[in-house]
């Protein structure tokens, strides 16, 4: 233990009127529990109420995809269904405050690029005027919304691509835990 601790401590523990050495030993490690027990409960775990700051770049060439700094920050409970799963593992055991660079492999993000959801379709059953690089919305077969983007178009089709346009990328988070519940 520091002088300055002990000291520190002694001063406390005569102004609280304990003045036996095991007394005030006694009281430091009550502190010392104290003080853990309320680090742990600033530590991202499973099933904890996290708040983080971002900023998401390409791995591959460090272009900035997105960020939330100078905003509100990305809320979520650590339950593996919020977020990106590679993300979220690499959160765990962090503590309010801290601040780390995080590296997520394509297959643990939005995953590999799946050639069965580029297809071709007739380009009359597309919006007129469809061009390369357009965002189209589709109601996939169960009914649910899915984005696409015009990869390619020609007089007779246009291939539309549906997977997430973070698929195949592998992604850098520097990430700030702001607050953990």
């Amino acid at each position: 233990m520091k002088k300055a601790a002990l000291l520190g401590m002694a001063t406390i523990a005569l102004a609280m009127g304990i003045t036996s050495v095991s007394a005030i030993a006694a009281e430091q490690k009550k502190q010392e529990k104290k003080q853990a027990k309320k680090e742990e409960t600033q530590m991202v775990k499973e099933g904890s109420v996290v708040s983080i700051e971002y900023t998401l770049t390409d791995k591959k060439d460090g272009t900035v995809l997105d960020s939330n700094k100078g905003k509100e920050p990305l809320t979520f409970t650590a339950n593996g269904t919020q977020i990106i799963p590679g993300l979220e593992k690499q959160i765990i055991g962090m503590k309010k405050g801290e601040e780390k660079k995080i590296e997520v492999a394509a297959k643990d993000a939005y995953g590999e690029i799946r050639d069965d959801l580029i297809m071709d379709v007739p380009i009359e059953k597309l919006p007129q005027g469809v061009k390369v690089g357009d965002i189209l919305t589709a109601t996939g077969a169960n009914g649910s919304v899915v984005q696409c983007k015009v990869k390619e178009v020609n007089e007779k089709s246009a291939k539309l691509d549906m997977n997430h346009p973070l698929a195949g990328k592998d992604l850098v988070f520097d990430i700030k835990v702001v607050d953990v519940k």
